[in-house]
């Protein structure tokens, strides 16, 4: 066993949020288990792993232990066996008290029993959908209804990814983007799952300053290098990148880019009183990036469910990750909820009798009827209740 122990000071972390603690793996080494433990009331460490081969994977503060074996490891780090040579504790120093948090971080070294499947479980019973929903698109595309951001075992979510899955179905949603706290590992998982939902392979950038969205089976992106790498390292890769709650309290969006913000997910679950212009005012501070919207969903009981809210993309063959790139995007509260969609050169609103058109330089339109279209409105606009309730935005 190898032992670590030590004071992690706000000079540390000033000097790096990521600290290494290097170990050697010697031949024919069957299993790591790395255990973290610390002064839980004097800040917030993160863990993660390095290997020979590279990022191994992250667990964040959900977990405290990390086994890492032949054939199977923790969810959130990758099956890829035991590498000999030159390993490393990643450690993240998210939160520190002005006195430091004291740590020990032990590296034992022989077999490990990953409690959790190796292998994906056998997907839950078929859920029932309910009906599609007959909107208006353009010819050639069509509207497919989904959530951008949630969260399995492989990172700090409660359910496994065929779970998740049924779940999404349940909801009556086309895709699910699983978007996992700076990991991929969840993405071997992804497809053949199941044959009626659209799983998208995504990362969470997860850092102090804030978080983002990777899209795209695009591999590993290094969250720890400067936010303004990734995004033409996302789009280099042929990924979509979008900028996460970026009003979100301590996850707030704080990371200088050197490029406007390509896409943003300006519709959270934790914009609970639609009525608080915040979100827009920073939409709009920004440019106006491509709107998306995400629940963040985590485990039952504490988030809102999946498609809360309902993310639309109009696609073309069903291709979402193309739809995306292409902006064709709208967002409703959910998925039966009204919405505001752009259909070929007009706007469209479905099941929003009453409520107001409301353009980027304020002007505002009563919506009349079931079925309202409107030419001549080329930005994203709003719809909105008589109190200024958001209830829909259209790219």
């Amino acid at each position: 066993m190898i032992a670590f122990r030590g004071r992690w000071t706000p000079d540390d972390r000033a000097a790096s949020i990521y600290q290494y603690l290097s170990f050697e793996v010697p031949p024919s080494c069957v299993g790591v288990r790395v255990a973290l433990s610390y002064d839980r009331s004097a800040g917030v460490l993160d863990l993660g792993c390095l290997d020979p081969l590279g990022w191994r994977g992250w667990s964040g503060g959900a977990r405290s232990v990390v086994l890492l074996g032949e054939s199977a490891s923790t969810p959130g780090y990758l099956d890829r066996g035991v590498p000999a040579g030159e390993w490393a504790v990643v450690l993240g120093l998210h939160r520190l008290a002005s006195a430091g948090v004291p740590y020990e971080v032990t590296v034992t070294f022989g077999a490990v029993d990953v409690t959790a499947p190796a292998v994906p479980p056998v997907p839950p019973p078929g859920a029932a959908r309910p009906p599609r929903r007959d909107l208006p698109s353009a010819d050639g595309l069509h509207w497919l209804a989904g959530d951008l951001h949630a969260h399995t075992v492989h990172s700090d979510g409660g359910l496994t990814v065929p779970e998740l899955a049924a779940l999404g179905v349940e909801q009556g949603l086309d895709f699910l983007a699983v978007t996992d706290h700076n990991t991929v590992s969840h993405h071997a998982e992804l497809a053949g799952v199941r044959s009626d939902i659209e799983l998208i392979p995504g990362q969470e950038l997860t850092t102090a300053d804030g978080h983002a969205n990777a899209f795209g089976d695009i591999g590993w992106i290094d969250f720890r290098r400067p936010a303004s790498s990734w995004v033409d390292e996302v789009a280099g890769r042929g990924g979509v990148l979008s900028i996460n709650h970026p009003i979100g309290y301590d996850c707030a969006w704080r990371h200088p880019l050197n490029a406007p913000i390509p896409y943003a997910e300006v519709w959270h679950s934790s914009w609970s009183d639609r009525r608080d212009g915040g979100a827009l005012a920073w939409w709009q501070a920004a440019g106006l990036p491509v709107p998306v919207g995400g629940s963040d969903w985590h485990r039952p009981g504490s988030d809102a469910r999946p498609g809360t809210p309902t993310t639309w993309i109009a696609c073309a063959d069903g291709d979402v990750l193309g739809g995306l790139a292409a902006g064709r995007t709208a967002i409703s509260a959910g998925r039966d909820a009204p919405v505001l969609l752009r259909v070929g050169d007009e706007l469209v609103a479905v099941d929003a009798d009453g409520a107001m058109l409301v353009c980027p330089d304020g002007r505002r339109t009563p919506v009349r009827g079931s079925r309202a279209g409107f030419a001549d409105h080329p930005e994203p606009h709003l719809l909105e209740t008589d109190d200024r309730t958001v209830i829909a935005i259209a790219a």
